[in-house]
């Protein structure tokens, strides 16, 4: 017989969702693939026929506004998966009714409507806002190693995969910078690329088009700096792989090798290695395991 995973103690975490887009198509596969850690108690869509879709694909209760769902099966929070400028008035009507909230980033869609947000619920404690890139395994791992100082202090990171805030949290994360102000200066150049694969699936198209790339410098001051460079549908597209440089006073970290001293005359490099299942004759599936440096563990998938 296989093994079933073990049934937590404590009953799942409920929550509902708030939208019904490809982003809160996570949310719904998470509860689905853990059932004993995570259960959906239903969706909010603004239109029938896509919570009737909703409801046929997934087997779960779909309402058209926020109070049916809270009346109907009160959750332990709200996820909300909609566009930027419905987000506010969401998140104030759930802090209202004592809900806790978590939001994608950012919250609101402009510099005011986040002061305003935050001077509305910030003293609640009820809101927290969805930045998940420092949480992915690579970089957790990349984490852990410049927070154990392997690489001394850290003094610049080079991000070029993803876009905006998620960058600016990642570079503020490993420089520790916490919320210290910084400077942008940016440049936009453009080139020709081909662009395999969108949101949509493969392209099926060989012809370069124009695509633009943001070089920007981030000056955190005494904490260090940052380089971002994106260029369009970077997420997606194969030809532009993600990169990542961490340096520090004594070494750096360059997407997955690791340079530092050994001794005051031996520098040496090291990769970070993946564990996985489903290799060979494992048949417990393709997952990762941990990824680990010179045979010590540095993440652990949970």
């Amino acid at each position: 017989m296989p093994t079933r995973p073990p049934v937590d103690e404590v009953r799942p975490i409920r929550y509902g969702i708030v939208g019904n887009g490809w982003r809160a198509g996570v949310f719904l596969r998470m509860a689905y693939l853990m059932p004993q850690r995570f259960q959906v108690t239903g969706v909010v869509t603004r239109r029938a026929e896509a919570g009737s879709q909703l409801e046929k694909d997934w087997g779960l209760p779909t309402y058209r506004t926020l109070d049916e769902l809270l009346d109907a099966d009160r959750p332990d929070f709200v996820v909300l998966s909609v566009p930027w400028e419905v987000t506010p008035e969401l998140t104030r009507q759930l802090v209202a009714a004592g809900i806790p909230v978590l939001a994608e980033t950012p919250p609101a869609p402009d510099l005011d409507g986040l002061r305003s947000l935050w001077s509305d619920v910030g003293a609640s404690g009820l809101v927290q806002v969805a930045e998940q890139y420092a949480l992915m395994p690579l970089h957790a791992a990349r984490l852990q190693l410049v927070r154990d100082g392997l690489i001394g202090q850290p003094t610049s990171v080079q991000v070029s995969s993803t876009h905006l805030y998620h960058v600016v949290s990642l570079m503020r994360q490993f420089l520790g910078a916490g919320f210290a102000p910084a400077t942008v200066l940016s440049q936009t150049f453009h080139g020709p690329l081909v662009d395999p694969v969108t949101p949509a699936g493969w392209t099926h198209d060989p012809e370069p088009k124009t695509a633009k790339t943001i070089l920007s410098t981030v000056d955190f001051g005494s904490a260090g700096m940052g380089l971002y460079d994106f260029t369009d549908n970077q997420w997606w597209n194969p030809l532009r792989p993600d990169h990542l440089l961490v340096r520090g006073s004594h070494g750096e970290i360059a997407d997955d090798t690791v340079v530092r001293m050994l001794d005051p005359t031996t520098p040496s490099a090291s990769r970070l290695e993946r564990g996985s299942t489903g290799i060979g004759m494992n048949y417990d599936g393709l997952d990762l395991t941990h990824l680990s440096l010179d045979g010590r563990v540095v993440f652990r998938n949970p």
